[in-house]
């Protein structure tokens, strides 16, 4: 009892005040202390140095605190506490992210700094300074939308390489600004000249730039923000409808020869993922392939078409009318003069392996096919257009080799500029009954100057109609503007294309280059009548962003799509007939208000199921030709083995890329299924695309079962 009573004496008691000297005795010994943990302490994951992870204050703090002259005085902790406590509000006010010292340190060290691992694609990644948006690649991507405290400071991940990089001279430039500018150590850091020979690295705006403000840190002191690592926009709609006969007869729409979708379909696939059934136009699919469809005997018949109509084998109580459009292939040797303009993206975001690299590479492929009197220019753009190479002809082949090998990614991304600079010089180096053609290659947005669609929209139809044509050509992932890829080529009398491997860039810009090059016909439509008495209803299959009205079909001032030479043309209808009990629309109790009482059919028309109508314009003329072909049973065949083998092919890449885009004609049609059809139709296959074909059915198949 007498020690608990003493203890709660002393308990009451105020302790004496500390000794300036005993002050000073403790802090040197707790920073010595603290010092030799730093020192002392195992290295963290993917670091060469030995720190523990803390922020830049206190590695400005730590040695100051540790200096003779301050340790030994009480006035260190008046003078020194407030100091970094200005300077952290300062940093966290101006948006500049808190970095890890040993990310400093480790800075110093060049290569020290190449030895830290990539970011990649779905991993949480460090919150840093970024570039503009827009310009495409991972590391410069907006944060994915979330809830935000706007309070919180953002703090730095060590392990990401894509955080911002100190070192001394930067330490010494914030501590001497005032106003403890982080836009002043950005400038400085894009000041700095590059290596001779390097590319310059990619530079980083302004902190903060286009990053939502972090939530609360956790316990540990770091927030780790997912980005997202595609932002593509797409141009498509909704699946076609089905349409009764009844009341509306008559399909229209204007051709279509891209391949931009198969291509971007592939590299999903072969990446591990499912695309985006946006991604996925079914038309551009089925004609990414080679197909031996009849064509004209000569150059006077532009056009040869060919029907068959056979069961579908996703449904037996409907049947596929499938029309097939081959174009006059012109021999090599006859191949008019081109004019090539080369636009080229070379902004920040183009300094991915599967961006500029393989750009250049393709354009390579292309001027080595190229004829010696053919022309190419290079114009450039980044914030800024340029012309890298005035006309030059393809005798002088090494001078433009080397104007391509010189390319070098580094700015934003000024579209709208470098296309009327494009176009100038297609215009200065025009060929009269040739080819001229200004060759789009981008990843992604323009994000400078004129860049919504209707903007550049109203700039290339200005410029088609001095008779120069546009070819645009997608590269890469994270930003790639499909939708705008897609309203720059139709609308520039052109066509689009996504080169994701080299061997894609074979296919579309040597193997396919009178195709690609050299058009032989323009604004092609199609318009297929069905015969009520007959057909009750009908689906096309594809081609919701080329449907035309009824009356644009007889209109020459309608702008559409554009054939070259040797290209061919499928279209697919799903058509139910007369009768079938997979007929969808009831029929109507008063009749449609514009249906005139059906006469009886004559014997000109007696057994037919559709009439199919083709316009074009040939190169040079304003005025359309057309081409007619009627559908009758002729052209039926009774099994879908008795189709032509190219028939259903085609046929099978129609059910994979409507199973692709959820279309629910084929839920219940699996995708082994399309494999069987595809693999007995495959046919010689020379150069293994319906192989790889079959492939990609395959991983759909796996993806598609997790």
């Amino acid at each position: 009892m007498t020690v608990d009573k003493e203890l709660e004496k002393l308990s009451r008691l105020t302790p004496p005040a500390a000794t300036p000297e005993a002050r000073s005795r403790a802090l040197t010994a707790a920073m010595q202390a603290f010092d030799a943990a730093e020192n002392n302490a195992p290295a963290a994951q993917g670091y060469a140095k030995g720190w523990r992870q803390s922020s830049i204050i206190n590695w400005i703090w730590s040695p100051v605190m540790n200096k003779k002259f301050l340790a030994g005085s009480a006035l260190a902790t008046l003078l020194v506490i407030p100091a970094a406590g200005y300077l952290a509000i300062e940093l966290t006010r101006n948006g500049l992210p808190i970095v890890d010292q040993t990310e400093i340190a480790g800075n110093l060290s060049k290569s020290e700094a190449s030895k830290q691992p990539a970011a990649t694609a779905g991993q949480p990644v460090t919150v840093a300074p970024q570039a503009p948006a827009g310009n495409g690649s991972l590391g410069e991507q907006s944060v994915a939308d979330a809830p935000q405290d706007k309070e919180s400071p953002v703090l730095a991940n060590p392990d990401s390489s894509q955080t911002s990089e100190f070192d001394a001279n930067d330490v010494a430039a914030l501590t001497n600004k005032p106003e403890g500018s982080a836009a002043a150590l950005g400038a400085a850091k894009r000041a700095a000249p590059a290596a001779p020979g390097i590319a310059p690295q990619r530079q980083f705006a302004e902190p903060m730039a286009a990053i939502a403000p972090s939530p609360a840190p956790p316990a540990e002191g770091r927030v780790q923000i997912q980005l997202d690592p595609d932002r593509e926009r797409f141009a498509n709609a909704a699946a076609n409808p089905i349409k009764s006969v009844a009341t509306d007869p008559v399909s229209t729409f204007s051709a279509d020869v891209d391949s931009a979708s198969y291509a971007f379909v592939r590299r999903s696939l072969t990446g591990g993922a499912m695309p985006d059934p946006q991604s996925v136009r079914v038309e551009e699919m089925i004609n990414y392939f080679p197909y031996d469809w009849p064509g004209p005997d000569n150059a006077d018949q532009s056009f040869k078409a060919t029907v068959t109509v056979m069961p579908t084998p996703w449904n037996r109580d409907t049947e596929l009318m499938h029309v097939a459009i081959k174009g006059y292939d012109i021999a090599q040797a006859t191949t008019p003069h081109a004019n090539l303009v080369f636009l080229i993206d070379v902004s920040g975001s183009m300094d991915e392996p599967d961006k500029l690299p393989l750009l250049k590479s393709a354009f390579r492929l292309l001027v080595n096919r190229l004829k010696a009197d053919d022309t190419v220019s290079i114009v450039t753009y980044a914030g800024n257009a340029g012309t890298v190479l005035a006309p030059t002809r393809v005798v002088e082949k090494s001078k433009i080799l080397s104007a391509i090998d010189r390319l070098e990614p580094g700015g934003s991304t000024g579209g709208a500029e470098g296309i009327e600079a494009a176009y100038d010089l297609a215009k200065q180096a025009f060929v009269k009954d040739g080819v001229n053609r200004v060759m789009l290659a981008t990843d992604g947005d323009f994000n400078v100057g004129p860049s919504s669609d209707e903007d550049l929209k109203r700039i290339i139809e200005e410029r088609r109609k001095d008779g120069i044509f546009l070819t645009v050509l997608g590269f890469g992932r994270g930003n790639l503007n499909d939708s705008l890829m897609q309203t720059l080529a139709q609308n520039g009398n052109g066509s689009a294309a996504y080169i994701d491997t080299l061997a894609e860039a074979q296919k579309t810009l040597v193997e396919e280059a009178g195709s690609t090059l050299f058009p032989i016909a323009s604004d092609v439509k199609f318009q297929v009548e069905f015969n009520p008495e007959r057909i009750a209803e009908y689906r096309l299959i594809g081609y919701e962003t080329r449907a035309l009205n009824r009356e644009d079909f007889n209109n020459d001032r309608v702008d559409a799509g554009d054939i070259g030479s040797g290209h061919s043309v499928t279209a697919i209808y799903e058509i139910t007939p007369k009768g079938s009990p997979a007929v969808m629309n009831d029929d109507l109790r008063y009749g449609a208000a514009d249906q005139v009482p059906p006469k009886t059919s004559d014997s000109a028309h007696q057994g037919e199921l559709a009439f199919v109508k083709m316009r074009y314009k040939r190169p040079g003329e304003d005025k359309s030709a057309l081409i007619t072909t009627p559908v009758n049973d002729g052209n039926a065949v009774a099994t879908v083995d008795a189709a032509p083998q190219d028939v259903r092919f085609s046929v099978a890449v129609a059910a994979f890329g409507q199973k692709l885009s959820h279309v629910a004609a084929v839920d219940t049609y699996s995708y082994q299924a399309i494999a069987d059809l595809a693999a007995a139709s495959r046919g010689t296959d020379a150069f293994g695309y319906r192989s790889d074909f079959l492939g990609l059915v395959r991983l759909a198949d796996g993806l598609s079962q997790r």
